[in-house]
């Protein structure tokens, strides 16, 4: 991956192409002589749109260049005693707007302690005088309700939008360098010499505080999608931080000064910027190339600044050049297509196995594109392009889809995410669903492909307002749950969702890391879930939801089968039947592999899992790795309904992960004679048991199939099979078998017009109950229900 750059001026740009020794590409230049620094270094620097440029340094001037017409034009100009030290756009409508109505606003800082808000026309709206010296930094917050300012004094303060006063977060003696907001607007992030400040800006929260450089730090930055921290400081070095000031990596030294670190909005890019060089790294720290700007010199990299689509970067330099760049040669690869972005406009789609390659030539530039299930699509600024391996040439085109963030491809439908909705549509075009649900408008800026997860039938979208709640729409056609989700609560708020691509209809599974990296698994599609409480109305909970793994840093399913990676901070682990065995801990234990990755490296990531093998990244190299082989193929005999095959794969490979596989799908398809004897050769002796007790009842009855649910850890499942089959009896013997004495009696009361004598059963186990234990009735229910004591002491 390159990254191409322009070195742009204040009333010019043109000129022929340069080419470096280094592994990025310099575009641009003006002629040798319009090439001599100016006076004034460029430290202030933003987009106001994915076209244009607005700058300004010392010497007054605001200017904005634009990429439609690559030249620049004075806006406004600034008072003489203002020199300004840093420059922010918020774009109302856009990315960091939250959904908020008004006008864009420019944010411009001073030496001397004020900061100016303008209009997109370039009028001043507000004046302030914020700080006792100069503000070092001043930024919008992410979700467009206000903005913070640190300076030199010391202090960091939080105004509003229109520019009150709402908070003085800091005051210190020591000056501070540079500040920015968490992605989530709920922490500050600042520096302060050699050391990094988080401050969350909750009531009465602590400061968290760590020496990061051996020298000043000189920049900083939070990266909307990983959550991670960038720093780089006088000592040449950038690092990389997690948000509890633990090191997750730090770069080699380099010839000098790191003065400016930028994470992507949008992709797990990290751009890094020193004297006379660039470098595209990933946000695991990794570099993926870099480039030198020896002649002409440009000079320190004062500032850099993504576009909202991510797409493209500006800088200023400390010789006050503008310089443009763009990422080139991503590339994806799926299967026997590998597709990678050649230029602006134009990507190479070859196929690897026969050798064919075809370069797509667009009118517009590209945004982003995803590849999969032998499909193309490709987001440029206003269109979607939709591209078959078959018919290469003749494209499907969507209008109105602008500034795309994401696209994910699944079997029968891909997704997109762009500033105003996400859409689902189907490989012709067609829009399948755009979904909805309570604020989603207002979240859309914010979310991003960890928020995300299309499946087979089923999508997952993880609630903004409240990380912990994740809300499932079904895609299948006609379903109610495609206006209407299921929406869950987790324990801990959510940091990544992951739909499976493959299964039946009703095997759908969602599996979901916490904060605390906990990996949980829950059913995607069962209808019999029970309804709790939120915190601003009902919401439903598909089924039961069980905890699979821990210490779990990122997870992908196959493509085609419902197997599991992941990646763990020194091993990895495969899960071969994540889904069926969730409700049984032996079985999870059966089907999961743990291997060791000493011999990967550090921060490795999983970069796709197709068929039966898993490709994962480290250092820039991929490193593929097979699966078994016996469990892809025994999945796919198992989704085809082909139990007999599935049973001869069983028996010819031998394995524990295989019978215990076939086991948990088997006994959930009801096939009691195929889980009878995979749970023998698994050496589940007690499940045997059980198997040959559930085989004694009438095939196909309620009571078998509520033992089955029973055996897969399904209670309410199993209940409502008894209460629907009118088993009354047997459903509070079923409460009564699991202890669950309220419902038991909740049954009996509601049943006893239809059995008179269920009432009197349970009260009668109850009384034995307390007998065993010694002890008296303690619990309201059944105290109504309790002879009463005759009273002795009377009045004369």
């Amino acid at each position: 991956m390159k990254l191409k750059t322009r070195i742009c001026k204040k009333n010019s740009l043109n000129a022929q192409e340069l080419r470096g020794n280094s592994a990025l590409q310099k575009t641009g230049a003006e002629d040798p002589q319009s090439q001599q620094p100016t006076n004034y270094p460029l430290s202030c620097v933003d987009w106001s749109s994915n076209e244009d440029i607005y700058f300004v340094s010392d010497d007054h001037q605001i200017y904005k260049w634009s990429d439609v017409s690559r030249d620049s034009v004075e806006v406004a100009k600034l008072p003489d005693d203002f020199i300004p030290t840093d420059l922010d756009w918020l774009l109302l409508g856009g990315r960091s707007s939250g959904g908020g109505k008004g006008s864009d606003s420019l944010l411009i800082c001073s030496n001397d302690g004020r900061f100016v808000i303008l209009n997109k026309s370039a009028r001043v709206e507000r004046s302030i005088a914020a700080h006792t010296a100069a503000i070092s930094s001043g930024r919008w917050s992410p979700d467009g309700a206000g903005l913070l300012t640190a300076g030199e004094d010391g202090v960091v303060k939080i105004w509003s939008r229109s520019g009150m006063l709402r908070s003085t977060v800091i005051q210190s003696d020591e000056p501070i360098r540079c500040a920015r907001w968490a992605p989530n607007s709920t922490s500050i992030l600042f520096s302060q010499g050699s050391y990094i400040n988080v401050k969350p800006l909750a009531a009465n929260s602590k400061l968290l505080r760590w020496r990061a450089h051996d020298g000043l730090v000189l920049s900083l930055s939070w990266s909307m999608q990983s959550n991670i921290i960038a720093s780089g400081g006088e000592d040449f070095r950038f690092k990389i931080w997690d948000t509890q000031g633990a090191n997750l990596y730090s770069s080699a030294a380099e010839e000098y000064a790191i003065n400016s670190v930028a994470f992507n909005p949008d992709k797990d890019f990290l751009l890094v910027g020193t004297f006379n060089m660039l470098r595209l790294c990933s946000s695991s720290g990794w570099s993926y190339s870099s480039t030198r700007f020896a002649a002409p010199s440009v000079g320190s990299f004062y500032t850099l600044s993504w576009s909202a689509d991510g797409t493209q970067v500006a800088c200023g330099t400390s010789t006050g050049q503008l310089i443009v760049g763009y990422v080139v040669e991503q590339q994806l690869i799926s299967r026997n297509l590998k597709a990678t972005t050649t230029s602006r406009k134009s990507i190479a789609l070859q196929d690897l196995t026969n050798g064919t390659h075809d370069v797509l030539d667009f009118p517009q530039r590209v945004i982003n594109f995803g590849l999969g299930y032998g499909h193309l699509v490709v987001a440029t600024t206003h269109q979607l392009h939709i591209y078959n391996e078959k018919y290469i040439n003749t494209p499907i085109i969507i209008d109105g889809r602008s500034d795309v963030r994401v696209i994910q491809v699944c079997k029968k439908y891909f997704l997109v995410l762009d500033n105003t909705s996400i859409w689902v549509y189907t490989y012709t075009g067609r829009l399948h669903l755009n979904p909805r649900y309570p604020g989603s408008q207002a979240q859309i800026p914010l979310l991003n492909w960890r928020c995300l997860s299309l499946g087979l039938d089923v999508l997952a979208i993880r609630d903004n307002s409240d990380t912990t709640i994740l809300h499932l729409f079904d895609l299948i056609p006609g379903a109610s749950r495609q206006y209407e989700p299921h929406s869950l609560r987790a324990k801990q708020q959510l940091s990544e969702i992951a739909t499976c691509r493959a299964g039946t209809v009703d095997d759908q599974f969602v599996v979901f890391i916490d904060t605390n990296r906990e990996l949980y698994i829950t059913e995607a599609r069962n209808l019999n879930g029970t309804t709790e409480r939120a915190g601003n109305g009902a919401t439903s909970s598909p089924g039961e939801i069980y905890k699979i793994g821990t210490q779990v840093i990122a997870v992908k399913w196959a493509s085609e089968t419902n197997i599991l990676v992941g990646v763990h901070d020194s091993c990895y682990s495969i899960w071969y039947c994540p889904g069926e065995g969730a409700a049984d801990p032996t079985i999870i234990a059966l089907t999961t592999v743990t291997i060791d990755t000493a011999e990967f490296g550090k921060h490795i990531a999983i970069e796709s899992f197709e068929d039966a093998i898993v490709s994962f990244r480290c250092a820039g190299a991929l490193l593929p790795v097979n699966v078994n082989i016996y469990c892809e193929v025994l999945h796919r005999t198992l989704m085809d309904g082909q139990w007999q095959q599935a049973l001869k794969i069983c028996r010819m490979a031998q394995a524990a992960c295989l019978w215990a596989t076939l086991a948990a799908v088997t006994t959930r398809k009801n096939q009691l004679q195929l889980s009878e004897e995979a749970y023998s050769a698994a050496l589940q002796i007690d499940k045997v048991s059980y198997l040959q007790y559930m085989k004694t009842l009438t095939p196909a009855s309620a009571e078998q199939m509520a033992e089955n649910s029973l055996m897969l850890g399904r209670l309410v499942e199993a209940e409502t099979i008894l209460l629907h089959n009118r088993k009354f009896s047997q459903a509070v013997a079923l409460s009564l078998r699991m202890h669950n004495w309220r419902r038991a009696l909740e049954i009996a009361q509601k049943h006893q017009a239809e059995e008179q004598e269920l009432l009197e059963t349970v009260l009668k186990e109850r009384s034995k109950y307390l007998k065993a234990l010694q002890r008296k009735e303690w619990d309201e229910l059944y105290l109504t229900f309790a002879p009463k004591e005759k009273d002795d002491s009377s009045s004369d």
